[in-house]
Protein backbone atom coordinates (compact mmCIF):
# COMPACT_ATOMS: atom_id res chain seq x y z
CA UNK A 1 0.00 0.00 0.00
CA UNK A 2 2.98 2.51 0.65
CA UNK A 3 4.35 0.80 -2.46
CA UNK A 4 1.69 2.01 -4.38
CA UNK A 5 1.48 5.89 -3.03
CA UNK A 6 4.94 6.27 -3.42
CA UNK A 7 4.48 5.72 -6.81
CA UNK A 8 1.86 7.49 -7.57
CA UNK A 9 3.58 10.51 -5.65
CA UNK A 10 6.66 10.25 -8.42
CA UNK A 11 4.49 9.82 -10.94
CA UNK A 12 2.40 13.08 -10.18
CA UNK A 13 5.87 14.59 -9.76
CA UNK A 14 7.45 13.38 -12.59
CA UNK A 15 4.37 14.87 -14.60
CA UNK A 16 4.89 18.13 -13.27
CA UNK A 17 8.37 18.65 -14.26
CA UNK A 18 7.64 17.30 -17.85
CA UNK A 19 4.82 20.22 -17.54
CA UNK A 20 7.21 22.57 -16.66
CA UNK A 21 9.94 21.42 -19.13
CA UNK A 22 7.50 21.97 -22.11
CA UNK A 23 6.54 25.48 -20.34
CA UNK A 24 9.85 26.68 -20.48
CA UNK A 25 10.53 25.36 -24.48
CA UNK A 26 7.32 27.11 -25.22
CA UNK A 27 8.34 30.15 -23.98
CA UNK A 28 11.78 30.77 -24.86
CA UNK A 29 10.43 29.89 -28.39
CA UNK A 30 7.66 32.34 -28.23
CA UNK A 31 10.93 35.27 -26.96
CA UNK A 32 12.68 33.52 -29.64
CA UNK A 33 9.59 34.67 -32.10
CA UNK A 34 9.75 37.75 -30.19
CA UNK A 35 13.33 38.71 -30.97
CA UNK A 36 12.87 37.61 -34.44
CA UNK A 37 9.81 39.56 -35.76
CA UNK A 38 11.47 43.13 -36.39
CA UNK A 39 9.05 45.60 -38.09
CA UNK A 40 9.84 45.76 -42.08
CA UNK A 41 10.95 49.22 -43.48
CA UNK A 42 12.08 50.42 -47.31
CA UNK A 43 14.60 53.33 -46.61
CA UNK A 44 15.90 56.19 -49.15
CA UNK A 45 19.50 58.08 -49.36
CA UNK A 46 19.11 61.35 -49.09
CA UNK A 47 21.65 64.07 -50.88
CA UNK A 48 22.03 67.71 -50.51
CA UNK A 49 20.18 69.49 -53.69
CA UNK A 50 20.19 73.32 -55.27
CA UNK A 51 16.54 74.40 -54.31
CA UNK A 52 14.89 77.05 -56.08
CA UNK A 53 13.73 79.58 -53.08
CA UNK A 54 10.24 80.80 -53.58
CA UNK A 55 7.87 82.97 -51.98
CA UNK A 56 4.42 83.62 -53.00
CA UNK A 57 2.77 86.69 -51.84
CA UNK A 58 -0.61 88.51 -51.69
CA UNK A 59 -2.19 92.01 -52.51
CA UNK A 60 -4.46 94.34 -54.28
CA UNK A 61 -4.58 95.39 -57.75
CA UNK A 62 -4.60 99.50 -58.07
CA UNK A 63 -4.04 101.46 -60.80
CA UNK A 64 -1.11 102.47 -61.87
CA UNK A 65 -1.50 106.71 -61.16
CA UNK A 66 -4.81 107.61 -59.71
CA UNK A 67 -5.87 111.05 -59.35
CA UNK A 68 -9.04 112.28 -57.94
CA UNK A 69 -10.87 114.97 -59.67
CA UNK A 70 -12.22 118.39 -57.36
CA UNK A 71 -12.84 121.55 -57.77
CA UNK A 72 -10.52 123.83 -55.70
CA UNK A 73 -13.68 125.40 -53.68
CA UNK A 74 -16.59 123.84 -53.55
CA UNK A 75 -19.47 124.51 -56.62
CA UNK A 76 -22.50 123.47 -57.88
CA UNK A 77 -22.43 120.93 -60.46
CA UNK A 78 -24.11 121.40 -63.59
CA UNK A 79 -23.30 118.49 -65.14
CA UNK A 80 -21.35 115.44 -65.34
CA UNK A 81 -20.00 114.40 -68.45
CA UNK A 82 -18.32 110.84 -67.75
CA UNK A 83 -19.68 108.23 -65.83
CA UNK A 84 -18.27 104.90 -63.79
CA UNK A 85 -16.63 102.33 -66.22
CA UNK A 86 -15.83 105.43 -68.87
CA UNK A 87 -12.20 105.52 -70.35
CA UNK A 88 -10.95 109.01 -70.64
CA UNK A 89 -8.36 111.06 -72.52
CA UNK A 90 -5.97 113.75 -70.47
CA UNK A 91 -7.54 116.99 -70.94
CA UNK A 92 -11.05 115.83 -71.47
CA UNK A 93 -13.54 117.52 -69.99
CA UNK A 94 -15.54 115.65 -67.16
CA UNK A 95 -17.77 118.02 -65.71
CA UNK A 96 -19.21 121.36 -65.60
CA UNK A 97 -19.87 123.53 -62.40
CA UNK A 98 -21.69 126.50 -61.88
CA UNK A 99 -19.92 129.42 -63.92
CA UNK A 100 -21.80 132.49 -62.59
CA UNK A 101 -19.05 134.06 -61.44
CA UNK A 102 -17.13 133.41 -64.77
CA UNK A 103 -18.39 135.95 -66.64
CA UNK A 104 -17.98 138.67 -64.34
CA UNK A 105 -14.12 137.58 -64.16
CA UNK A 106 -13.60 137.17 -67.79
CA UNK A 107 -15.29 140.79 -68.21
CA UNK A 108 -12.40 142.23 -65.59
CA UNK A 109 -9.69 140.38 -67.12
CA UNK A 110 -10.60 141.46 -70.68
CA UNK A 111 -10.84 144.83 -69.40
CA UNK A 112 -7.57 144.51 -67.78
CA UNK A 113 -5.84 143.17 -70.51
CA UNK A 114 -6.63 146.10 -73.00
CA UNK A 115 -5.65 148.89 -70.33
CA UNK A 116 -2.39 146.91 -69.69
CA UNK A 117 -2.05 146.68 -73.72
CA UNK A 118 -2.22 150.65 -73.82
CA UNK A 119 -0.10 151.46 -70.91
CA UNK A 120 2.75 148.94 -72.49
CA UNK A 121 2.49 151.12 -75.67
CA UNK A 122 2.91 154.11 -73.78
CA UNK A 123 5.29 153.10 -71.29
CA UNK A 124 7.61 152.07 -74.68
CA UNK A 125 7.48 155.60 -75.71
CA UNK A 126 7.99 157.20 -72.51
CA UNK A 127 4.57 158.57 -72.33
CA UNK A 128 3.77 156.63 -69.13
CA UNK A 129 5.50 156.78 -65.54
CA UNK A 130 6.90 152.81 -64.60
CA UNK A 131 4.83 153.05 -61.47
CA UNK A 132 1.37 153.30 -63.64
CA UNK A 133 2.98 150.65 -65.47
CA UNK A 134 3.54 148.07 -63.11
CA UNK A 135 -0.03 149.22 -61.47
CA UNK A 136 -1.30 148.22 -64.76
CA UNK A 137 0.55 145.25 -65.71
CA UNK A 138 -0.48 143.97 -61.51
CA UNK A 139 -4.01 144.62 -62.37
CA UNK A 140 -3.72 142.34 -65.72
CA UNK A 141 -1.66 139.55 -64.17
CA UNK A 142 -3.70 139.60 -60.99
CA UNK A 143 -7.48 139.83 -63.42
CA UNK A 144 -5.69 136.98 -65.57
CA UNK A 145 -4.78 134.33 -62.37
CA UNK A 146 -8.27 134.93 -61.10
CA UNK A 147 -10.19 133.99 -64.66
CA UNK A 148 -8.08 130.93 -65.05
CA UNK A 149 -8.75 129.68 -62.34
CA UNK A 150 -12.43 129.82 -62.51
CA UNK A 151 -12.15 128.82 -65.74
CA UNK A 152 -10.24 125.32 -64.02
CA UNK A 153 -12.98 124.96 -61.11
CA UNK A 154 -16.20 125.29 -63.38
CA UNK A 155 -14.65 123.23 -66.74
CA UNK A 156 -13.25 120.04 -64.69
CA UNK A 157 -10.99 117.79 -66.67
CA UNK A 158 -9.23 114.60 -66.28
CA UNK A 159 -5.25 115.14 -65.65
CA UNK A 160 -4.18 111.51 -66.76
CA UNK A 161 -5.74 109.07 -69.22
CA UNK A 162 -7.42 106.09 -67.60
CA UNK A 163 -10.64 104.93 -66.38
CA UNK A 164 -13.45 106.27 -64.35
CA UNK A 165 -13.65 104.23 -61.36
CA UNK A 166 -15.78 106.19 -58.99
CA UNK A 167 -18.28 108.80 -58.74
CA UNK A 168 -19.42 110.66 -55.62
CA UNK A 169 -21.89 113.17 -57.00
CA UNK A 170 -25.03 113.95 -59.28
CA UNK A 171 -26.03 116.62 -61.57
CA UNK A 172 -27.16 119.48 -59.39
CA UNK A 173 -25.64 118.57 -56.08
CA UNK A 174 -22.87 120.97 -54.04
CA UNK A 175 -19.26 119.13 -54.44
CA UNK A 176 -17.82 118.95 -50.64
CA UNK A 177 -15.12 116.94 -49.73
CA UNK A 178 -15.17 113.89 -51.92
CA UNK A 179 -13.78 114.11 -55.46
CA UNK A 180 -16.49 114.39 -57.90
CA UNK A 181 -14.63 111.53 -59.75
CA UNK A 182 -11.74 109.42 -59.37
CA UNK A 183 -9.95 108.43 -62.74
CA UNK A 184 -7.38 105.21 -62.79
CA UNK A 185 -4.67 104.33 -64.89
CA UNK A 186 -4.88 100.76 -65.72
CA UNK A 187 -2.08 100.12 -68.11
CA UNK A 188 0.03 99.41 -66.29
CA UNK A 189 -1.44 98.23 -63.31
CA UNK A 190 0.12 97.94 -59.55
CA UNK A 191 0.22 95.98 -56.95
CA UNK A 192 1.56 96.42 -53.71
CA UNK A 193 2.91 93.21 -51.07
CA UNK A 194 4.07 92.64 -48.09
CA UNK A 195 7.30 90.41 -47.44
CA UNK A 196 9.21 89.47 -44.95
CA UNK A 197 12.14 91.18 -43.25
CA UNK A 198 14.04 88.04 -43.30
CA UNK A 199 13.58 88.91 -47.42
CA UNK A 200 15.10 92.12 -48.02
CA UNK A 201 19.02 91.32 -49.21
CA UNK A 202 16.86 88.71 -51.47
CA UNK A 203 14.09 90.88 -53.56
CA UNK A 204 15.61 93.48 -56.25
CA UNK A 205 14.28 96.01 -58.15
CA UNK A 206 13.56 94.27 -62.07
CA UNK A 207 12.81 90.52 -60.86
CA UNK A 208 10.60 88.72 -62.92
CA UNK A 209 7.10 87.77 -60.94
CA UNK A 210 4.68 85.28 -61.94
CA UNK A 211 0.88 86.70 -60.70
CA UNK A 212 -2.27 84.81 -61.16
CA UNK A 213 -5.80 86.52 -59.61
CA UNK A 214 -8.68 85.11 -58.32
CA UNK A 215 -11.15 86.47 -60.68
CA UNK A 216 -9.00 85.35 -63.68
CA UNK A 217 -8.80 81.76 -63.00
CA UNK A 218 -6.71 79.67 -65.61
CA UNK A 219 -4.38 82.52 -66.27
CA UNK A 220 -1.16 83.57 -65.61
CA UNK A 221 0.68 86.97 -65.74
CA UNK A 222 4.12 88.10 -66.14
CA UNK A 223 5.03 91.30 -63.91
CA UNK A 224 8.06 92.69 -62.27
CA UNK A 225 9.33 94.22 -59.22
CA UNK A 226 9.05 98.25 -59.69
CA UNK A 227 10.06 99.78 -56.39
CA UNK A 228 11.14 98.65 -53.04
CA UNK A 229 10.31 100.71 -49.70
CA UNK A 230 13.75 100.95 -47.77
CA UNK A 231 12.36 100.58 -44.58
CA UNK A 232 10.73 97.64 -42.56
CA UNK A 233 7.27 97.96 -40.63
CA UNK A 234 7.68 97.42 -37.12
CA UNK A 235 4.96 95.86 -36.19
CA UNK A 236 4.02 93.48 -39.16
CA UNK A 237 8.14 92.99 -39.36
CA UNK A 238 7.40 93.14 -43.65
CA UNK A 239 8.43 96.01 -46.27
CA UNK A 240 5.89 96.88 -48.92
CA UNK A 241 6.94 96.21 -52.56
CA UNK A 242 5.41 97.60 -55.71
CA UNK A 243 4.75 95.38 -58.73
CA UNK A 244 3.83 96.38 -62.26
CA UNK A 245 1.79 93.74 -64.40
CA UNK A 246 1.16 95.31 -68.48
CA UNK A 247 -2.68 95.57 -68.99
CA UNK A 248 -3.12 95.76 -72.64
CA UNK A 249 -6.34 94.52 -72.75
CA UNK A 250 -7.01 95.98 -69.51
CA UNK A 251 -8.89 92.51 -68.11
CA UNK A 252 -7.14 93.02 -64.73
CA UNK A 253 -9.54 95.57 -62.87
CA UNK A 254 -8.42 97.45 -59.93
CA UNK A 255 -9.06 95.86 -56.44
CA UNK A 256 -8.68 92.05 -57.81
CA UNK A 257 -7.18 89.89 -55.37
CA UNK A 258 -3.94 88.68 -56.94
CA UNK A 259 -0.97 85.99 -55.92
CA UNK A 260 2.21 86.71 -56.90
CA UNK A 261 4.98 84.09 -56.95
CA UNK A 262 8.84 85.92 -57.02
CA UNK A 263 11.61 83.14 -57.57
CA UNK A 264 14.68 85.09 -55.19
CA UNK A 265 17.53 82.45 -55.76
CA UNK A 266 18.98 79.30 -54.93
CA UNK A 267 20.47 77.43 -51.64
CA UNK A 268 21.79 74.04 -51.62
CA UNK A 269 19.90 71.26 -48.81
CA UNK A 270 19.16 67.98 -48.21
CA UNK A 271 15.91 67.18 -49.76
CA UNK A 272 14.09 63.92 -48.33
CA UNK A 273 10.88 62.13 -50.03
CA UNK A 274 7.69 63.49 -48.50
CA UNK A 275 6.32 60.51 -47.70
CA UNK A 276 9.45 60.14 -45.02
CA UNK A 277 8.19 63.11 -43.20
CA UNK A 278 6.10 62.29 -40.02
CA UNK A 279 3.39 65.38 -38.57
CA UNK A 280 3.30 64.69 -34.62
CA UNK A 281 -0.08 65.12 -33.27
CA UNK A 282 -0.81 67.92 -31.30
CA UNK A 283 2.00 69.94 -31.96
CA UNK A 284 3.48 71.38 -35.86
CA UNK A 285 6.62 69.92 -35.38
CA UNK A 286 7.95 67.49 -38.09
CA UNK A 287 10.36 64.31 -37.84
CA UNK A 288 11.85 61.79 -39.92
CA UNK A 289 12.99 58.42 -38.60
CA UNK A 290 16.94 57.87 -40.11
CA UNK A 291 18.02 54.48 -40.41
CA UNK A 292 21.15 53.51 -38.62
CA UNK A 293 24.10 51.10 -39.77
CA UNK A 294 23.43 48.79 -36.52
CA UNK A 295 20.07 48.14 -38.27
CA UNK A 296 18.02 50.61 -35.77
CA UNK A 297 16.64 53.64 -36.14
CA UNK A 298 16.18 57.42 -34.66
CA UNK A 299 13.30 59.61 -34.39
CA UNK A 300 14.55 62.65 -35.35
CA UNK A 301 13.38 67.03 -35.53
CA UNK A 302 13.72 68.83 -39.05
CA UNK A 303 13.05 71.98 -40.05
CA UNK A 304 11.30 71.92 -43.34
CA UNK A 305 11.37 74.20 -46.16
CA UNK A 306 9.97 74.58 -49.21
CA UNK A 307 8.13 71.19 -50.53
CA UNK A 308 8.33 70.93 -54.38
CA UNK A 309 6.86 67.65 -56.16
CA UNK A 310 6.94 65.01 -54.10
CA UNK A 311 9.76 66.09 -51.95
CA UNK A 312 10.90 68.60 -49.22
CA UNK A 313 13.79 70.43 -48.66
CA UNK A 314 15.30 69.60 -45.00
CA UNK A 315 16.65 73.14 -43.65
CA UNK A 316 17.80 71.16 -40.22
CA UNK A 317 18.29 67.98 -38.69
CA UNK A 318 19.24 65.71 -41.79
CA UNK A 319 23.05 65.25 -43.09
CA UNK A 320 24.23 63.93 -46.46
CA UNK A 321 24.19 60.82 -47.51
CA UNK A 322 21.75 59.21 -44.16
CA UNK A 323 19.20 56.88 -44.55
CA UNK A 324 15.58 57.86 -44.34
CA UNK A 325 12.69 55.50 -43.67
CA UNK A 326 9.71 55.88 -46.33
CA UNK A 327 7.90 52.98 -45.35
CA UNK A 328 6.58 51.24 -42.22
CA UNK A 329 7.27 53.75 -40.22
CA UNK A 330 3.68 53.32 -37.86
CA UNK A 331 5.09 50.11 -36.17
CA UNK A 332 8.34 51.87 -35.49
CA UNK A 333 10.15 53.21 -32.27
CA UNK A 334 12.96 55.45 -31.69
CA UNK A 335 16.06 53.11 -31.17
CA UNK A 336 14.41 50.28 -32.07
CA UNK A 337 15.97 47.39 -34.56
CA UNK A 338 13.98 46.76 -37.98
CA UNK A 339 14.75 44.46 -40.82
CA UNK A 340 15.21 46.67 -44.20
CA UNK A 341 13.75 45.14 -47.06
CA UNK A 342 14.42 47.86 -50.14
CA UNK A 343 14.38 46.36 -53.41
Amino acid sequence: MKMKKIAKTLFVCGLCVACAACGSKKSAKTNESAVVAKPKVTTEVVHTQEVEMIGTFTGNVEGYAVNNISPQQNRRITKLLVDIGDRVKAGQKVAELDNSALTQAKVQYENNKAAFDRANKLYEFGGLAKANWEAAKTAYEVSKASYENLVENTTLCSPISGVITARNYDNGDMSGSDPIFVVQKINPVKIIINVSESLYSYIKRGMSVDIEFDALAGQSFKGKVSRITPSIDQTTRTFATELVVENDKEIIKPGMYARATIKYGKRTNVVVPDRSVIKQLGSGDRFVYIYNSDGTVKFQKVELGRRFGKSYEILNGINDGEQVVVTGQNALKNGISVERVNK
